[in-house]
């Protein structure tokens, strides 16, 4: 549904079928062009044989015994309206006082059923109303949190459409009475209801809704009425011109807000206007055409050239290739360059290792970096290439070795470290110099520093290495091509996320 503005007719049909007509149609007048919302009659019904206690019928010197008895219409009059509203598309609303009215309001089908402020807690009303299949929509005024919770669930336990609608029950409502941060109170209490706003402000003043609006309302109410010789309207009724000027004010509103549920693109004036302020990435070495440009080799400098890769895409994400020979100083142009998003399978990855290691069972610490080691390019992980997650690196060091079903680790020596391997998990082809041993699960096997060693998987393996401190520059590739690539290792800090 689109947002939803009623018009509560009350009983400003003032007892008169012609008048309930009259107000119809110049409203429908009022709606007309703004496609964007939907709009909505609201009528009132009470059985007044049963809603008024008999001792007191003939009471017309209580106003609202009064008002309801002159004003009151059969159902083939409601009917009348309620066909002459959808004829003019309007939705149908109705507000039910009494179990007889519900009957009413279903017999009529009615695609709506509202619940008035003063009913919020009326118990055996609203259970009459939970038996029906329309959506409901509940004024809160006067109610405490605890009733607000208690009707809340109520209807949600039983799967009921519902709209509950912050409402001052004062009428007029004085402006500094209005509450409207009740709104996002209620938006934040009740996510998965939708809120709307029942207004009874002064109808002279169009600037209270974009308030409304602008603290999540979706849904709103207000009386209106027609004034002729013969009929006056109340001071909280808003008449056709005055309903005008308040949905323009709220369509302004909608417009200045802009979209709730999705992040708008930016316009193109937006993206040009805050690229000017943009640093450009300017080489700060000679590049040759085909390396890898990392992070290291470049810097960020102001003003940024039309073209230029900016600082925003240097993501450790975005690997960029040079298609072209770079001198010191000068700007990396995207029109000079391969660029490859790397997230897609970095997440790929991180989510056949974190498989991997369930089906393991080996116990990791979740809060250390995952290192994924891609030593021939991303593209050539599952060949080449493992993960590891280093548990204590101090003068002894602690890691763990993951490589899934296929990988190989290409050949490399320490000139400092001794390390210990224990499979803990698979099967491991190691190969110590020129001397192949078949690995399982509880092999030990230690690796002095000099030794050149590189493994492979079958089926994938968890391997626990101890040993003394690891040092940055202390891993020698016999094949130098591995050693020369800067971009070969990525770190993931929030993997398990």
């Amino acid at each position: 549904m689109k947002q939803l503005f009623i018009f509560e007719m009350a009983n400003n049909h003032m007892g008169s079928l012609d008048h309930g007509i009259k107000l119809i149609r110049e409203f429908a007048e009022v709606k007309e062009g703004y496609d964007e919302f939907d709009f909505a009659i609201k009528f009132q019904f009470r059985n007044i044989d049963t809603f008024i206690h008999p001792e007191y019928k003939d009471r017309m010197d209580l106003k609202y015994v009064k008002r309801f008895t002159e004003t009151q219409l059969t159902g083939e009059e409601f009917s009348s309206m309620k066909q002459e509203a959808e004829r003019l598309g309007f939705l149908t609303v109705c507000t039910g006082f009494d179990e007889d009215s519900i009957d009413l309001i279903e017999e009529m089908k009615f695609p709506i059923i509202k619940v008035a402020s003063c009913s919020f807690t009326d118990w055996p009303l609203l259970n009459r109303i939970a038996e029906t299949d329309m959506p409901i929509i509940a004024s809160t005024a006067g109610s405490t949190l605890e009733e607000i919770d208690n009707v809340v669930a109520f209807f949600t336990n039983r799967n009921k459409d519902l709209t509950i609608m912050h409402c001052v029950g004062e009428y007029p409502t004085e402006t500094t009475n209005l509450q409207l941060n009740q709104i996002g109170l209620l938006s934040e209490r009740y996510p998965n209801v939708k809120i709307g706003y029942s207004t009874h402000e002064d109808p002279n003043d169009p600037n209270i809704i974009p308030l409304a609006i602008a603290k999540g309302a979706q849904v709103f109410e207000k009386h209106v009425a027609v004034v002729t010789d013969e009929f006056p309207k109340n001071a909280y009724s808003a008449t056709p011109e005055q309903t005008s000027n308040w949905l323009a004010s709220a369509r302004t509103a909608f417009q200045i807000c802009g979209d709730v549920s999705n992040r708008p693109g930016a316009s193109e004036k937006e993206l040009s206007d805050l690229r000017r302020f943009k640093r450009g990435v300017f080489v700060k070495r000679d590049i040759k055409k085909g390396e890898v440009v990392s992070r290291e080799d470049v810097f960020y400098a102001f003003p940024c050239q039309e073209g230029q890769i900016l600082a925003n895409d240097m993501s450790k994400y975005t690997q960029f290739t040079s298609q072209k020979s770079f001198t010191i100083n000068d700007a990396l142009n995207a029109s000079d360059t391969l660029k490859v998003n790397l997230r897609s399978k970095l997440y790929e990855i991180v989510q056949n290792v974190k498989s991997f290691l369930v089906d393991s069972e080996v116990v990791y610490p979740g809060e250390a970096k995952l290192e994924i080691s891609h030593h021939y390019g991303i593209d050539n992980f599952y060949e080449v290439g493992t993960t590891m997650i280093t548990v204590v690196n101090r003068e002894y060091c602690k890691k763990l070795i993951i490589a899934l079903p296929g990988q190989t680790h290409p050949e490399q020596y320490h000139k400092k470290k001794e390390e210990t391997f224990l499979v803990l998990h698979g099967d491991v082809d190691l190969y110590l110099d020129d001397e192949h041993r078949k690995l399982e699960r509880g092999d030990v096997v230690t690796v002095e520093p000099g030794i050149k060693h590189r493994f492979s998987t079958v089926n994938g393996c968890v391997i626990e290495e101890v040993s003394s401190t690891h040092y940055l520059d202390d891993s020698f590739y016999t094949d130098e091509r591995i050693s020369q690539n800067k971009n070969r290792k990525t770190f993931i800090t929030h993997w398990l996320d």
